[in-house]
């Protein structure tokens, strides 16, 4: 199990789930840019969150992935899980 979730990791993530979308740079800074900015809509945020899940051994409930509005919301989501589990 991994120990933490870094900004790396997620934009692999996301991109495997959705892909990058026309004209969105997922290598810039994109911590605090919200998805939906990038291009990202629910089904692709409860995909990653799935893939979170599977990867990262952490629960996300679908309520609580609706919610995170950026890419960092979701890193401090996912690494307080795993602090929580440790």
């Amino acid at each position: 199990m991994a120990t933490l979730l870094t900004i790396d990791d997620l934009r692999r993530i996301l991109i495997e789930c959705a892909g990058e979308t026309d004209g969105t740079d997922l290598s810039g800074d994109i911590l605090d840019t919200r998805f939906e900015t990038i291009g990202y809509d629910s089904l692709a945020l409860m995909e990653t969150a799935a893939r979170l899940e599977s990867r990262y051994d952490v629960a996300i409930p679908d309520d609580i992935a609706a919610r995170v509005d950026t890419p960092r919301e979701l890193l401090d989501l996912v690494n307080g899980a795993l602090a929580e589990a440790a």
